[in-house]
């Protein structure tokens, strides 16, 4: 390699960098919904449905689209969905309204889908078996690393950009990483039948029927949803202590960041032998203890240290996404159900992150306050630590 390209990532590096481009889209609508509003005279339940729609295809259509991505090809599979968030990101403000958008926002959710559900078995494609761990952990950095993206920038750009630049911007962004994807990713090799509707068939059977999917898909969407309740709800509660909108922004921001630190010291950790259930574990724990100090009552803390403990919730719960990415790739089926599982995994995520922030907002309305919400996130971690010890317990495929 010359040396001006030295610095440029490896393919491995390039899918990750892609997937963050594509999560990009499910981040930015957060810091442009107050302009958005502005705009087009949306209502709260009509920006709550846009937030809410581009999780339906991975909520719906994981697994199927992972039999799908393992059948047809993971290069095509992603190219084709940074296409379709490409184009329904340029297309959004061209739209007459908001039932346009609306769709246009689905779309995206397929996009995503598309994009980020065969990277994980890309990666395992690209890399020796010894850096797995790493890069994996370092792929599981990809939502929070768009979402400070997003939420970081957003409040700079929007106001000079508009919506409109704000999606332009995005959609340039996934073009781009989808010619750098083509360029540099070897091409999927020859499908051998794979794209039978028999053999897809079958292979779904296969994860459906293994343990390890369901236990690694069940992990993934009790972590996820209590990450999702929590950092979604908190904006709400600062803001009853009095905080300015861009000092809530920028809080927000900076517990996603530190969730990567989390994910990024999963594969070094996995790497010097330490066990996935006792990462899993560790991960579990602190966040039930974590959120217990920051919602309790009973021995009550002041809004710095709730903080604190919120930040200790989002940094060493991110241990959990990297190491679960990794067990995703080692208890699939077989080589051909990689996909399959993960996409299974983000099913399931979707629909935790989907049932848990109404769970949590229905109690809080209950009792008149946050107080008891790290019971839902407590009874989270139970489940998630139960699963992690089912999980310790299954031989890793060959």
């Amino acid at each position: 390699m010359s040396r001006s390209r030295a610095w440029l990532p490896g393919p491995a590096g390039v899918v990750i960098l892609a997937g963050v481009a594509a999560a990009l889209h499910v981040a930015k609508l957060a810091p442009a919904l107050p302009t958005l509003r502005e705009s087009m005279g949306l209502s709260l339940a009509q920006a709550g449905w846009l937030l809410s729609t581009v999780q339906g295809a991975g909520m719906l259509l994981g697994a199927v689209m992972g039999v799908l991505a393992d059948g047809w090809g993971l290069r095509r599979c992603m190219l084709t969905g940074l296409g379709i968030l490409t184009l329904a990101s340029a297309l959004g403000p061209l739209g007459s309204g908001f039932e346009v958008l609306l769709g246009l926002r689905a779309l995206e959710g397929l996009g995503f889908l598309m994009a980020t559900m065969p990277a994980a078995a890309l990666v395992r494609r690209l890399v020796v078996p010894a850096r797995m761990p790493l890069m994996l952990g370092v792929w599981g950095t990809y939502m929070p690393w768009a979402t400070s993206l997003a939420l970081f920038l957003g409040p700079a750009l929007i106001p000079g950009l508009g919506w409109a630049g704000w999606w332009w911007l995005a959609a340039a962004c996934t073009g781009g990483m989808a010619g750098w994807v083509a360029a540099v990713v070897p091409p999927d090799p020859p499908s051998g039948g794979r794209w039978q509707a028999s053999t897809l068939v079958a292979r779904l059977h296969r994860t459906w029927t293994g343990v390890g999917p369901w236990l690694v898909a069940g992990a993934f969407a009790v972590y996820s949803g209590q990450w999702l309740a929590v950092i979604g709800f908190l904006p709400s509660i600062v803001q009853q202590a009095g905080w300015s909108p861009a000092a809530i922004a920028w809080v927000t921001a900076c517990l996603a960041a530190v969730n990567m630190l989390g994910n990024l010291a999963s594969g070094p950790l996995q790497a010097r032998g330490v066990a996935p259930s006792r990462l899993l574990g560790c991960g579990y724990a602190v966040m039930a203890l974590a959120a217990w100090l920051a919602f309790q009552d009973a021995w009550p803390l002041g809004l710095p240290a709730r903080m604190g403990a919120v930040l200790l919730f989002s940094m060493v719960g991110g241990i959990i996404p990297g190491t679960l990415f990794a067990q995703a790739v080692r208890h699939a089926p077989d080589e051909d159900t990689i996909s399959t599982t993960v996409g299974w995994m983000q099913q399931c995520s979707s629909l935790g992150q989907f049932l848990s922030p109404p769970l949590v907002g229905l109690l809080a309305a209950r009792v008149g306050g946050w107080q008891w919400t790290w019971l839902i996130t407590g009874l989270c971690s139970a489940a998630g630590m139960a699963l992690a010890h089912g999980l310790s317990r299954l031989p890793p495929r060959r």
